[in-house]
């Protein structure tokens, strides 16, 4: 029979789950080293593969633990945007299916920009129900970014269709007429908290892109409205937008300076 070329088997091997497969094992008896070289390849990938499974696996439990006490529309909710000097604190809720999987989800912070990107659009595609709140630095000012972060995750859980049977809140304790719990560092715990981290940070980041083409000097579309070395000399210069937190401690020195 004659022997497949190393293109043949690699396109082969992408079809293969199993090191017990048969085409496995006859590729470990097969001397060429751009063969080896590509099951060498092969492995690692599976065995990466397995890791995001069990990482899913364990993300998932809180998720699992609630079904099984009869609950079916889990919410997790996530907040991104607590401390940059500019732009709204954006919240949102997701609901996923019983049998949702995405290999490498975790808190949105871990994730590269293009992996969020990627993931979120998923998210969105995959989930149940999904939804974001903003609430922009007006009102951050004049209630607190506490309040102003409660506030948001409230209106992301308010708009949600179907509506959730139980929360899994990030951290925040929150008042609602669903039974909750609440995670610490829950983005990095449970796949439905995760999933609101990814989708709040996207939105939270186009938006802050969006005001970078209005506001170019501050660098939003790279600080995200954080107080950088850049956005710091920008307010010195050339003073705050309509965007800034007013009562966030570098923002309020820069208008008592100029009082």
């Amino acid at each position: 029979m004659k022997r497949l070329s190393i293109a043949q088997i690699e396109e082969k091997l992408v079809e293969i789950l199993e090191e017990t497969d048969s085409f496995i094992v006859d590729l470990e008896k097969d001397e060429r080293k751009g063969v080896q070289a590509s099951l060498t390849k092969w492995k690692k990938q599976r065995e990466q593969e397995k890791l995001l499974r069990a990482k899913f696996a364990e993300m998932n439990q809180y998720e699992r633990k609630i079904r099984a006490q009869g609950f079916s529309f889990i919410a997790g909710v996530d907040e991104v945007g607590r401390g940059p000097l500019a732009g709204p604190v954006v919240a949102a809720a997701v609901i996923l299916p019983e049998d949702f999987f995405l290999a490498g989800i975790d808190d949105s912070k871990k994730l590269t920009e293009k992996k969020r990107e990627e993931f979120a659009s998923f998210i969105k595609k995959e989930a149940m129900a999904y939804s974001v709140a903003m609430i922009p630095a007006e009102e951050i000012d004049e209630m607190n970014i506490y309040e102003a972060t409660k506030k948001a995750m409230k209106a992301a859980v308010v708009s949600l269709e179907p509506k959730p049977d139980f929360l899994l809140i990030d951290a925040m304790k929150l008042e609602t007429p669903y039974p909750t719990e609440s995670i610490i560092k829950g983005d990095a715990k449970s796949i439905s908290i995760a999933a609101a981290s990814i989708v709040a940070k996207v939105a939270r980041d186009e938006l802050m892109k969006e005001l970078s083409e209005s506001y170019p000097v501050y660098g939003f579309q790279q600080n995200m409205g954080y107080g950088t070395k850049e956005h710091l000399q920008a307010i010195k210069q050339y003073g705050i937008t309509p965007y800034h937190r007013k009562s966030f401690a570098p923002v309020k020195d820069y208008i008592n300076i100029i009082k």
